[in-house]
């Protein structure tokens, strides 16, 4: 072995029991040495390549004892020990730079040898403390004569051997010298010493005598320096020598020790450890044998899978299809993986899968199609015969559509509900050409080869025929919607159940994993429950609280498959594969153990499965497809309505017809909102504009009839028929409505003269009377369609304003005089007038009242329109008295002129007046009430006083006793007693002093 810087590394056993090869970097400290020449390595160089792994495996002590190996190696030890290129002695020489490749590891401490720790060498230490103290004060005191000799001869010669060791060039101490470099050859032995021509001149030979001298010199300055170095280590060198004796001694000791262990080594082998070994070989085969043909077992059940498969699909069982193909590409990914046999399996499994995915897809279009095209007689609401489908076991369809749903779900087909979608849309319009057509069939008068279009056809019938047409089609699609419904809530329930066994899955991975002891049978709470299925926002609302005591019932008595992994679902499949029956049993039940969360689907296809959200986002879709449905249904029966509509004779319709057809949409859309928890508004709104048209319709041809009526009112008092009396009796009762017709034959009861309303009678002309059944017509529209509440009372109101403009222009303009030809307005006409718009405007409260029960608190503003309307009435009435007011007072004021107070008395002029005043009272009495003809002669007093004031002044007669004033006070005498001879005037104050007092 040698220990320089350039030494190969040497093989040494690890401190750990294993054998390889120590390496250690090399120390950076010998950066620092001046680079010299290598001596030949006294120990050979470590193997490489193949011999070097071999070596790194290490012998075996136990079969290679008596076999040469490298430990057997001798080393020259003194001439490693003895190396001069080092510079000091080393106290690391067996670890220290022993190859570039060479790596301490750290050495395992022995399980036999105690840990020393500084207090075991406490003792000791104590022992020796006084002694080393003596000595080291004696080494102070007394120092080395011969070592400080030593040291400076030593620095002296290392002096002096620097300074001759200077002299030689420096191109010899590179750690690059090489002579084979033409710069190095140049430099150190130069051309221009020898001839060019190849001869010989004394002056060249002398060049090369002085070179070599040169050169020499130079080898001896090294060689008495490298000699000086010797002897400056000779002492450690002589004292590796003297140890090397007992070094020796140990040696062979060791090795004397080393073989006896390797005897016992062997003893023990050939004893103790062979015939174990050779027992847990044989174990270890067995074990293997077992375990390949464990293996061979499930490849023969994998090898089956794909006839399985087919069987399983030969009768539809799509789930278990399914369930099967990813329970043989999980054993195929986790038991199988690099069968070379099975090298297409994956991907025939795979092609497989897409294969059912489309017959799963194709298979639900045809059941949407089947279910949505079938018959509605039909009371069943979730199809019982899937013709399309042939089924070897008698299982429903109700199970089946299950089954084929969860597949869906399971393969992420979340866009099935689309298909269904666009099924119904055709559905919806196949149910209202089969309507038709069935009705058009049943009517001979329409020939359906001439008029091809249903729109055109629809037309064609009478509304009782086209009623008839439209109650048909929304009975049809009530069953529609029924039957729609009950197919998602089969969609729905399996959407939930996936849902549910999500959150069973995540309690119970939650629960183990802080530890928690539950049984895998034991079912959730059932408080958790509930309130999973109660506040899934998927639920269909009408039936949240039914499903909600469902799904309860359900959780509480489910119980949960224990858990089965891969391998044991193949070994049961192939325990049953070649029976047909068997396997299709177990498919049709994976439905139901992949919703456990214990079950081996789970296991196989948790990750299959949609998440929660993707869940509820498809429960929100059924919902949204029930909504959705509702909406189709209402559009198509749009169509129908807007059909019949097109030629105005919705317009046309009388009130009942129009009511009776409101009467039957809002019943369509009460039963589809409580249906379907969904209020459509397309068909509503179809209808409220229809109804506009209606109302304007209503409204136009009741108010053209009341301008004829006013037209050719004559303005004279009309005999009121019993049914009018007894029409506002049934107001007074609070009925707001048309009486019914009284059949024909009843006794007839004679007309009276007056309308008696309250105690009181009211003188009307016949135009009065059909104007109160005209807005009794209103009330009664409004009961019977509500939504044009608002409508038709501003339609109401203008009718009402109407009669108050047209009744004034015709009574107060005069402009009866032209329109009916009377030859003059008495006043008779006018207190007509007067009493008819009394009550009209005695019914104006009525009529708010009941418009404002069918109104929201939010259009009670549209009740101002009766505020306005009773003013103008009173208004109205108010300029009556005034015109009644002043013919008199134009009678008084002619009259009066011409009064002269002399005899005979009463005057001729007091005569007139009170003749007049008579023909007024016969006039008013009848028609106007007490009260109301005191207070209009009482205001006639009045102005029959002011004008005879104004006279008696021009005349110049006072109130002085003389002879004028007693003529006066005979015709006042006489005024007064024929004004009050009149009836329902004797108590009337005519205060006849006021003539006579004098203006302050």
């Amino acid at each position: 072995m040698a220990s320089s810087h350039s030494s190969s590394p040497v093989p040494h056993p690890s401190s750990g029991g294993s054998e390889g090869l120590f390496q250690k970097d090399r120390d950076p400290s010998s950066l620092h040495y001046r680079p010299i020449h290598s001596l030949p390595d006294v120990c050979p160089k470590e193997p490489t390549g193949e011999a070097a792994r071999g070596l790194c495996e290490g012998p075996s002590v136990v079969a290679d004892q008596h076999r040469w190996t490298v430990y057997n190696s001798k080393v020259n030890l003194p001439a490693a020990l003895n190396d001069p290129r080092l510079a000091k002695r080393e106290s690391d020489f067996f670890t220290k730079t022993w190859g570039l490749d060479f790596a301490e590891t750290e050495v395992t401490p022995s399980f036999y040898l105690p840990n020393i720790t500084k207090e075991h060498f406490g003792p000791y230490l104590q022992e020796t403390a006084q002694r080393e103290k003596i000595h080291e004060r004696c080494k102070n005191i007394c120092s080395n004569k011969d070592e400080l000799d030593a040291v400076s001869s030593i620095t002296n010669n290392h002096d002096k051997s620097r300074t001759e060791l200077e002299q030689v060039p420096k191109i010899f101490m590179k750690p690059d010298f090489a002579l084979d470099d033409p710069t190095t050859f140049n430099a150190v032995l130069p051309w221009s010493h020898f001839n060019s021509a190849g001869g010989k001149s004394s002056r060249d030979m002398a060049s090369s005598r002085l070179l070599q001298e040169k050169l020499s010199h130079y080898l001896d300055v090294v060689e008495v320096s490298i000699a000086r170095q010797i002897s400056l280590r000779s002492e450690a060198f002589f004292h590796a020598m003297s140890s090397q004796h007992e070094l020796q001694d140990r040696l062979t000791e060791t090795a004397r020790a080393v073989a006896v262990l390797r005897g016992r080594t062997a003893a023990i082998e050939r004893i103790m450890c062979e015939g174990p070994l050779r027992a847990l070989r044989q174990a270890l085969t067995r074990s293997n044998c077992a375990r390949l043909h464990n293996k061979l077992k499930l490849m023969a059940a994998v090898h089956q899978s794909q006839p399985t498969v087919q069987l399983l699909l030969s009768t539809s069982e799509f789930v278990g299809a399914l369930e099967l193909i990813a329970t043989t590409k999980e054993v195929l990914q986790l038991e199988l993986q690099g069968i070379h046999s099975f090298r297409h399996l994956g991907s025939q499994l795979c092609e497989m899968e897409k294969l059912i995915d489309k017959m799963m897809v194709e298979d639900f279009s045809m059941y949407s199609r089947s279910d949505l095209s079938r018959s509605l007689e039909d009371d069943g609401q979730v199809m019982e015969k899937w013709s399309q489908m042939q089924y070897k076991r008698s299982v429903s369809i109700k199970d089946r559509l299950e089954s084929l749903v969860f597949g869906l779900l399971r393969q992420r087909k979340l866009d099935f509900l689309d298909i269904y979608s666009d099924e119904m849309i055709l559905a919806a319009k196949s149910i209202v050409t089969q309507s038709v057509f069935d009705s058009v069939s049943q009517i001979e008068e329409i020939d359906t080869d001439i008029v091809t279009k249903l729109a055109d056809q629809m037309r064609l019938m009478t509304f009782p025929q086209w009623f008839e047409l439209l109650k048909s089609v929304f009975e049809n699609f009530i069953l529609f919607l029924k039957r729609i419904k009950a197919t998602l809530s089969v969609v729905r329930n399996v959407v939930l159940e996936a849902l549910d066994s999500n959150q069973k899955s995540r309690l119970l991975e939650r629960a183990a994993a802080v530890g928690l002891t539950e049984a895998p049978g034991t079912p959730l709470n059932q408080e958790e429950a509930e309130l999973a299925y109660l506040t899934h926002e998927g639920l269909f609302i009408s039936d949240a609280l039914n499903d909600a005591q469902l799904h309860l019932g359900a959780s509480t008595g489910q119980e949960q498959s224990s858990t089965v992994g891969p391998r044991q679902a193949l070994s049961r499949m192939d325990g049953c594969g070649s029976d047909s029956a068997s396997g299709t049993t177990e498919s049709s039940s994976s439905r139901e153990h992949a919703f456990q969360p214990g079950g081996a689907a789970v296991s196989s296809s948790e990750d299959m499965m949609p998440s929660d959200l993707e869940l509820g986002r498809v429960a929100n879709n059924i919902q949204e497809l029930l909504y959705t449905a509702s909406d189709v249904s209402h559009d198509r029966c749009v169509k129908v309505l807007m059909a019949r509509a097109k030629d105005g004779s919705l317009e046309r319709l009388s009130s009942a017809e129009f009511v009776f057809l409101s009467q039957a949409v809002e019943g369509f859309v009460r039963d589809t909102e409580k249906l379907c928890c969904r209020r459509s508004v397309s068909l509503r709104g179809a209808l409220q504009s229809q109804a506009n048209r209606f109302v304007h319709r209503f409204h136009e041809e009741r108010k053209t009839k009341l301008s004829l009526l006013l037209d050719n009112e004559r303005w004279k008092q009309a005999e009121v028929p019993a049914e009018f009396q007894d029409l506002v009796n049934s107001i007074a009762d609070g009925r707001i409505t048309l009486p019914e017709r009284k059949p024909q034959g009843t006794e007839e009861r004679k007309p009276s003269d007056y309308l008696h309303i309250d105690g009181q009678k009211y003188a009307v002309v016949g135009t009065v009377l059909l104007l109160i059944r005209i807005f009794l017509e209103y009330c009664q529209c409004v009961n019977d369609i509500p939504s044009i509440s608002t409508d038709m009372l501003t339609r109401l109101s203008d009718l009402l304003k109407h009669f108050n403009s047209r009744s004034c222009q015709l009574v107060l303009g005069a402009g009866a005089l032209q329109v009916v030809g009377l030859k003059t307005i008495t006043t008779k006409n006018l207190a007509l007038a007067s009493r008819c718009l009394q009550l009209v405007v005695h019914y104006i409260p009525v009529i708010r009242a009941h418009f404002e029960t069918k109104l929201t608190p939010k259009q009670y503003s549209v009740l101002r329109h009766f505020d306005h309307i009773t003013k103008d009435y009173n208004d109205h009435i108010t300029e009556i008295s005034t015109k009644l007011m002043a013919i008199m007072d134009s009678l008084f004021e002619k009259v009066l002129s011409k009064y002269e107070v002399k005899a005979p008395m009463p005057s001729a002029c007091f005569r007139n007046v009170c003749k007049q005043m008579a023909k007024m009272h016969e006039a008013l009495y009848e028609l106007l009430p007490e009260e109301q003809t005191q207070m209009l002669f009482l205001r006639i007093n009045a102005s029959f006083k002011m004008h005879l004031k104004k006279q008696l002044a021009r005349l110049g007669v006072h109130h002085d006793g003389g002879p004028q004033h007693g003529l006066v006070t005979v015709d006042v005498a006489f005024y007064t007693e024929n004004v009050q001879s009149l009836r329902a005037l004797e108590k009337l104050d005519l205060n006849m002093a006021e003539i006579w007092e004098q203006k302050r």
